[in-house]
């Protein structure tokens, strides 16, 4: 098992707002297309033997913004489909439905072609993106989303999909996981270089 690095796309103007961005294929501003430029020194020491990024057009343009030409597109890392929450912000939620927590109590449903996902089904996704990973047998990249490589890294860790809420993740960071006694470790997190 190598080691599998993990980038979460740059700032959008919905990420920096704080709205639930699922399938609504929001661009990066210019300061995302900044955070990603900023990882390139960093994504250039590592060596990567397979790289797979989300459908989304803000994953894959912060993937070519980090030198990363030849990802593969991978329809298991796109966004946790968040339904009737999809543009909204936890604080609007939160004002009709006092206490709620994405990671434990899911999303409203949505429209037929975008009916949300439970913290569960994000969780099978994670699954069978890791299965790509281990069978590349490679240090791998993975360039996607915040909650869902959030639930990803629980996954890795033998931990159940709500336990994606232990690890907060940046805009334009890099991530690095690996292993120490042939279990899953964190080894780097929210890595930025140094400016």
């Amino acid at each position: 098992m190598g080691d599998l690095f993990l980038v979460r796309h740059g700032e959008t103007e919905w990420s920096r707002s704080g709205r639930h961005t699922g399938w609504t294929d929001v661009p990066l501003t210019e300061q995302g297309r900044e955070e990603a430029r900023r990882l390139v020194p960093l994504v250039r020491e590592l060596r990567i033997g397979a790289a797979f990024v989300s459908p989304s057009r803000r994953a894959r343009e912060t993937a070519e913004l980090i030198g990363v030409d030849d990802a593969r597109v991978d329809a298991d890392l796109r966004e946790w489909d968040y339904g009737g929450y999809e543009g909204v912000t936890t604080p609007e939620i939160q004002h009709t439905r006092p206490g709620w927590f994405l990671f434990t109590d899911g999303v409203a449903p949505g429209p037929p072609e975008h009916p949300g996902e439970t913290p569960e089904q994000v969780g099978e996704r994670a699954d069978r993106m890791l299965a790509k990973v281990d069978a590349a047998d490679t240090d791998v990249l993975l360039v996607a989303h915040g909650h869902f490589l959030r639930v990803l890294t629980a996954r890795r860790l033998g931990l159940p999909p709500r336990d994606g809420a232990l690890f907060q993740l940046a805009t334009g960071t890099l991530c690095r996981m690996g292993t120490e006694h042939g279990r899953p470790v964190i080894a780097g997190w929210n890595i930025r270089p140094q400016t």
